[in-house]
């Protein structure tokens, strides 16, 4: 299996992307060290030794119309979530200062629902506007299934990377979600893309998917020239369809991302939501292709502290970007 690893990587060096049967035939390495190790090489040969930080702030809160089965915010579940309207711009700026005091250089906005619309909308342009006037960072924004035009808006005032995960892979979408589809996924993607967006997208993983669905989504995220996926480990919430779900072991999130990172090489590997269920915070990940991380509090669960986060990145011999 060593060959394996040596030939994809070889493969890569030379330009060329790994296959569906090649990406399979990896997943069955059983010297999961190696395999690490190769992701760490591709991550270092590739996208060098910087990490890039990134915050988000919910918001808007619950009351979602959409079923997505892993979701704390959706109406069609009971989990006493907080919900509320969309912030103003003060509560905004507010957290926005203080990521950007402590090192963090990308920061969104995230809101429920299954696309942020009408008044709710012109008043977000109007954040996004000011942001971009009172701070240094890069803007990013999740805000559901969104037309084209609309996307185009937010690119005007500033916005610089839409977030639109695909959650899953094609065939066992609809296992978490009946209320749209894969393909509304996929369109609302390349709409960000046609409106000059950067795209971060990836998925969650145990949510009872398998490792052939979780390749499938990365070559699909691949074929998408996605540069920026992030990978959400299932916090298994009291009240959603999942939330008697196994957890994943260490090994076999580790495996997950060193997969990603043979198959998208020259993205930013990210680590998402879920990251506090992992001993260490995930440090190893650092060495098994992840070089970009969600950090401080998330949406419905908290994370990792920020100053911790780059005091660990650093103790790897890895550097953070700067602004």
């Amino acid at each position: 299996m060593k060959n394996i690893i040596e030939k994809l990587e070889k493969q890569i060096y030379e330009g060329k992307s790994i296959d569906f049967n090649e990406a399979i035939e990896l997943s069955k390495v059983e010297d999961l060290d190696k395999l690490f190790e190769g992701a760490n090489r591709i991550r270092e040969k590739c996208m060098g030794n910087k990490v890039e930080l990134c915050s988000i702030i919910n918001a808007k809160s619950g009351r979602c119309s959409e079923d997505c089965k892993y979701c704390a915010q959706s109406c069609h579940y009971n989990t006493n979530v907080d919900e509320y309207e969309l912030i103003d711009f003060n509560k905004a700026l507010k957290r926005a200062k203080e990521n950007e005091e402590h090192g963090v250089h990308r920061f969104s906005l995230v809101t429920s629902g299954r696309a942020l619309q009408g008044n709710d909308f012109e008043k977000l342009l109007d954040i996004y506007k000011k942001l971009k006037v009172n701070t240094n960072l890069k803007l990013c924004g999740s805000f559901g299934i969104l037309t084209y035009e609309n996307l185009k808006k937010l690119k005007e005032v500033g916005m610089e990377a839409f977030h639109h995960n695909l959650e899953t892979s094609r065939e066992y979408f609809n296992k978490i979600c009946s209320t749209h589809t894969y393909e509304d996924r996929i369109k609302t993607i390349k709409n960000a893309q046609k409106a000059g967006l950067k795209v971060c997208s990836g998925g969650i993983i145990g949510m009872g998917e398998t490792m052939v669905d979780r390749i499938n989504m990365a070559i699909d995220l691949q074929k998408l020239n996605i540069k920026s996926i992030p990978i959400n480990i299932l916090t298994p919430i009291k009240g959603t369809p999942l939330e008697n779900r196994e957890r994943l072991s260490y090994e076999e999130i580790l495996k997950t991302i060193a997969i990603f990172r043979f198959i998208n090489p020259n993205a930013y590997i990210r680590y998402a939501g879920g990251r506090g269920q992992l001993q260490d915070f995930g440090k190893k990940g650092f060495m098994s292709g992840i070089n970009a991380a969600l950090t401080g509090n998330y949406l419905t669960t908290t994370g990792n502290n920020i100053e911790d986060d780059i005091h660990m990145i650093k103790s790897l011999g890895l550097e953070v970007e700067k602004l």
